[in-house]
């Protein structure tokens, strides 16, 4: 918002619309009018630096907190007033979390976004599907994001994915334009070289490789599950610690075929396994839940998770196989997934 020029003698004392509508407003509904256009944008974008939603949703609140107290005259462009604030924001996070990570036990994995699985592919209305409907978030892409350093994750996020200009994400970063185009640069080719190599699958084909994998999985089927799983595919679990989980991803289609099956029978033999397919930061994946049998206690094996175990698994898939495994168990990063009965409602079976 700038400031006009002081109106000449005679001419109309009428105000500009902007600062006409300011004048109508409740102190601070601007501010709210103006934020809550971006909320989703900067949410997205917070969500692909931080790789948790939570984690997302609390930088853009507290961007708000600050958008609140502004002086919006003082603000030449709110839009990217935010976009650089939220930025910050998320770089201080993401440095913080680079430490605590170290101690972090077992593989860390991104808190997944799922949504239900529509019948006829189309997006939803939630939160979650706007994030994903416009540019890729698979957790595919998000590991290779937690790769990068914080600076160049920011970067790319900005640039990349949200074409912001090299000079105000210099000013997130507390650096150079040239500086932040280099920073992006390597984080293309980092991303480019772990990621965008591998394209993934089409929505059917997604749905016909994890049908398949989840029919060889509860049958314990091991040709079958080899059949869809790519030679040199990585299974990642993340447990936090919460839940036995590998300490380690698991590589190759034999071990990681015989490690699935170990665990879908112990599962199956000890518990009541259900599945569902749902949609995993935009892709074809499946919400599972291990239950006690009638009258009895959860597995001792599976730790202490209270009267069921959550877990979602997410896929990537390329040439009719699983390259990518990632199972999410950790129940701290499963508190956003919507009950299993929301995520099946409306659709068949």
């Amino acid at each position: 918002m700038t400031k006009g020029t002081q109106p000449s003698e005679g001419a109309s004392q009428r105000a500009p619309a902007s600062e006409e509508r300011t004048e109508r407003m409740p102190p601070g509904q601007e501010h709210s009018e103006i934020f809550e256009a971006e909320r989703t944008r900067l949410t997205a974008a917070a969500y692909r630096m931080l790789g948790s939603w939570a984690e997302a949703e609390d930088a853009v609140q507290d961007a708000w907190l600050r958008f609140s107290q502004a002086d919006l005259v003082a603000i030449r462009e709110p839009r990217a007033w935010l976009t650089t604030v939220v930025g910050r924001i998320c770089l201080d996070v993401l440095r913080s979390a680079r430490v605590r990570r170290e101690a972090y036990v077992g593989p860390w994995l991104p808190e997944p976004l799922v949504q239900r699985l529509p019948a006829d592919d189309t997006a939803g209305p939630d939160p979650a599907t706007l994030v994903t409907e416009r540019e890729e978030i698979s957790m595919a892409l998000l590991v290779v994001l937690e790769r990068l350093t914080p600076e160049q994750r920011v970067a790319f996020v900005l640039h990349d994915v949200f074409a912001v200009p090299f000079t105000e994400i210099a000013a997130t970063l507390s650096t150079t334009p040239e500086a932040a185009r280099q920073l992006a640069s390597r984080a293309r080719h980092a991303v480019e070289n772990g990621h965008r190599a591998r394209q993934p699958a089409t929505r059917d084909e997604q749905r016909r490789v994890v049908a398949a994998f989840l029919a060889a999985a509860q049958s314990g089927d091991f040709e079958a599950l080899l059949a869809v799983l790519a030679p040199d595919v990585v299974l990642t679990g993340d447990g936090g610690g919460f839940v036995p989980a590998g300490r380690h991803p698991i590589v190759g289609a034999e071990q990681g075929a015989r490690f699935l099956l170990g665990l879908f029978r112990r599962a199956q033999a000890e518990g009541v396994v259900d599945f569902t397919p749902v949609l995993v930061n935009g892709q074809v994946g499946l919400l599972g839940e291990v239950r006690p049998a009638e009258g009895e206690a959860m597995p001792a094996f599976l730790g202490d998770v209270g009267d069921v175990l959550r877990f979602v698994m997410a896929f990537s898939v390329v040439d009719g196989r699983i390259v990518a495994l990632y199972d999410q168990v950790n129940p701290h990063k499963l508190g956003a997934v919507p009950p299993m009965a929301e995520l099946r409602s409306g659709r068949p079976g």
